[in-house]
């Protein structure tokens, strides 16, 4: 059985031209949502000042004394929980204000990453993008559906388990994680 002959624009199939070894997880394109973002920039800051819901705790506690003790007022304690949910609904409000600021646009566009032992490389198309050194993320958490690479204060690449192509990237991105000492599981 005598091959065919193959011209020089045409690659026999299953033979490739650039026979380098794929080292890394390349994804299915994703944007970020703004409601994602939301979310999970106020989870983070709920962690961060958790301690802070103990002052509004102790005013109402000293005022439930006071009023046991010396006299009734009762206006406290709407001038406490209203402080306290204007205060979160405050950065609730920051928190949408980076989604719609022109110069945080490149956080909510279409990327394919590219992710290997070196750096994450985010694509939006053949020619832009940008990279992202292991060194720039603190910490990685893994929830139920996603990786969560926590940069800076508020800052994090969500990555679903959604984009990734195969059960072996997914096992892949784990153990490069782990090797790189950045995961940290969570339920």
């Amino acid at each position: 059985m005598a091959k065919s002959p193959v011209n020089k624009y045409q690659i026999p199939y299953g033979q490739n031209p650039n026979p380098t070894p794929s080292t890394g997880i390349r994804t299915k394109k994703y944007a970020l949502e703004t409601k994602t973002y939301i979310s999970l920039a106020m989870r983070q800051w709920f962690q961060k000042q958790w301690m802070w819901g103990f002052v509004p705790l102790g005013l109402i506690v000293g005022n439930v004394v006071l009023s046991l003790t010396v006299y009734p007022n009762w206006w406290i304690y709407l001038v406490v929980v209203l402080g306290a949910v204007l205060y979160v609904l405050f950065w609730g409000i920051q928190f949408t204000g980076v989604t719609q600021l022109e110069q945080n646009k490149p956080l909510f566009q279409r990327y394919s990453y590219e992710i290997d032992s070196r750096q994450i490389l985010m694509r939006i198309n053949a020619k832009e993008g940008g990279i992202i050194k292991w060194d720039m993320i603190q910490s990685v958490q893994k929830s139920k559906d996603a990786y969560v690479m926590m940069m800076g204060k508020y800052q994090f690449l969500y990555l679903p388990y959604s984009i990734f192509g195969s059960d072996n990237d997914l096992r892949f991105m784990d153990s490069l994680l782990r090797r790189k000492e950045l995961l940290k599981e969570k339920a």
